[in-house]
């Protein structure tokens, strides 16, 4: 036990998720964008001095906490949601002085909804405008998360000629700037200026034709679906996705995996 302990102690380890790219974003939970499996957990350890025989949700944000098991022996240890640092545990509570509480993990299923009840209005298209595949993208031109979506999304639409992208404006209130923004990028009805806004170009200020009532609508629908973090995607068949991913999962689940969690 205390030789898995010392180990714990000095061990950092490299990221090796599934994905290139976090599933992070801005607002909501984290845990719902954030998922790791016990096959997983010891992919990453691997050769590091333990087996990982159970992965829990702690009472503290951003890590996983795991149960490690070697020759009879067990330690806890926290992972971070990077999924570069193996940290030994307990961690106590300075409050109440007793270690975080934590329960087994439990993967929520993906939400679904009906594609067909979202108003193509109010939106910036990507892709072929005609295209028979429908993504939609509630995104936040503050967001950093949604900027790194962005830049994946054009490889997407770049080698799917039959995908059309709907990027629908959600500023969040944690952004402060972010509405004024989404009033002027809908109003010119151009991609440009989203491009601009992720790459922290100046924007012109709204005029009096920038109207709120877009962005003002758009809040409304995504709340009646759900939305409560940005990126968060709407896949053709319904499944509501927070979180940013990279070119090649979101090619993986637009041919029809996205009710799988990954």
């Amino acid at each position: 036990m205390k030789i898995l302990a010392t180990a714990l102690l000095f061990m950092t380890i490299a990221a090796g998720s599934a994905s290139a790219m976090p599933k992070d974003g801005c607002g909501g939970e984290c845990a719902k964008c954030h998922a790791l499996s016990v096959k997983e957990a010891n992919e990453l350890v691997k050769g590091l001095g333990g087996k990982v025989t159970l992965v829990k949700s702690p009472a503290m944000r951003g890590v996983w906490e795991i149960d490690l098991e070697k020759e009879g022996k067990k330690a806890v240890a926290y992972l971070d949601y990077g999924k570069k640092y193996l940290i030994p545990g307990p961690i106590f509570n300075l409050a109440t002085r007793k270690p975080i509480a934590a329960s087994e993990q439990q993967r929520a299923p993906v939400k679904k909804v009906k594609p067909s009840s979202i108003p193509l209005g109010n939106s910036i298209i990507m892709g072929n405008p005609k295209g028979k595949k429908r993504l939609f993208v509630f995104t936040d031109p503050d967001c950093p998360f949604c900027a790194r979506l962005h830049g994946e999304l054009k490889k997407v639409v770049a080698t799917d000629p039959d995908l059309v992208v709907y990027v629908k404006l959600f500023p969040l209130k944690m952004h402060p700037t972010a509405y004024d923004k989404s009033r002027v990028i809908l109003q010119g009805k151009s991609a440009r200026l989203l491009d601009d806004a992720f790459a922290k170009l100046p924007l012109p200020p709204p005029g009096p034709q920038a109207s709120g009532r877009g962005v003002d609508e758009t809040i409304k629908l995504g709340q009646s679906l759900g939305v409560t973090s940005t990126p968060t995607l709407i896949f053709p068949d319904g499944s509501v996705m927070p979180g940013a991913r990279d070119a090649a999962e979101i090619k993986s689940l637009l041919a029809g995996k996205a009710g799988k969690r990954k």
